[in-house]
């Protein structure tokens, strides 16, 4: 009897100790993590979205058709690198309307090319994304747009820009320019900009040439010798922000300061752009801002 006894106790002591588990547990279960309070933006539009999944994650007048200064020049790559049979070491002589054109246009930002010397279509695409060179951008037009003439050549370039946004479904964008630097018809939206930015994520050459901090190419000369051309990114978050794989920048007096961005961090890669932010620092502020609000999403 004495057995069955301490039996019973063993179960009691074992039932009592099982039910201040449980009741401890219902008091000290962890709280759930409050929801990321959504940032304040200098920028005028923004956008954010999973890269994986494609779901948006921050959105402020993400449809409004606003100047894209030279985030326009993600599409002069997106065009040049769906080019059929693209040889990206295939040399391109730097023509004297290049470096005319920079002098020509207040705004228009520069790779420095030098009128003569032969400058591969890679290296071009560096001179392009890097210090957002204009003389790069028109070289490619001048390149890869077809017809007899330099003009047409340059048309037929802003012609495959704009068929190639609207086989991206990009409703609310158009370009009349190569760079950025147009007749007040070059537009776009911060959620159409961030569906082109990860469609050219997509092709290998333009994640590593938009994520290079700065580089330096050796160029074949007109008389046959060779130059270094240095180039350093104006985007700002390399180095400067963990994870960060690019992507553009722009500007203008029409499009004030725009960045188009992306980061990968944990696995999750958010990609996202401002559009109209009221100065370089704030441009760069926002993104941060986006990005690590995005994160926590």
């Amino acid at each position: 009897m004495k057995n069955g006894i301490k039996g019973i106790r063993r179960v009691s002591a074992v039932a009592v100790t099982a039910g201040a588990v449980l009741t401890a547990g219902a008091f000290t279960a962890p709280a759930q993590a409050a929801a990321p309070k959504t940032p304040t933006i200098a920028a005028k539009g923004g956008f954010v979205m999973n890269n994986g999944t494609g779901k948006s994650l921050f959105t402020k007048a993400a449809d409004t058709r606003r100047s894209t200064g030279s985030t326009t020049k993600i599409m002069t790559a997106r065009v040049v690198l769906a080019q059929p049979n693209l040889n990206l070491d295939s040399k391109v002589t730097v023509q004297k309307a290049y470096s005319d054109y920079i002098v020509d246009n207040n705004w228009a930002s520069s790779a420095k090319l030098i009128v003569g010397d032969k400058v591969t279509v890679r290296q071009l695409l560096y001179g392009l994304m890097l210090p957002s060179g204009c003389d790069a951008a028109y070289a490619l037009a001048d390149k890869f747009g077809s017809g007899s003439t330099r003009a047409a050549r340059v048309t037929s370039f802003i012609g495959k820009m704009n068929s190639t946004a609207k086989s991206l479904g990009l409703t609310n964008t158009h370009f009349d320019s190569f760079d950025g630097i147009g007749k007040r018809a070059n537009y776009s939206t911060p959620r159409d900009l961030t569906k082109l930015a990860s469609n050219a994520m997509k092709y290998s050459t333009f994640r590593t040439v938009v994520k290079t901090k700065s580089t330096t190419q050796k160029v074949t000369t007109k008389s046959g010798g060779y130059r270094n051309m240095s180039w350093t990114n104006t985007n700002a978050l390399l180095g400067s922000y963990s994870g960060t794989l690019g992507v553009k920048t722009g500007s203008g007096p029409e499009a004030k300061y725009c960045l188009v961005f992306a980061a990968t961090r944990g696995g999750k890669t958010v990609i996202g752009t401002v559009l109209a932010s009221s100065s370089v620092a704030n441009r760069t502020a926002d993104a941060k801002k986006l990005m690590d609000y995005s994160f926590k999403k």
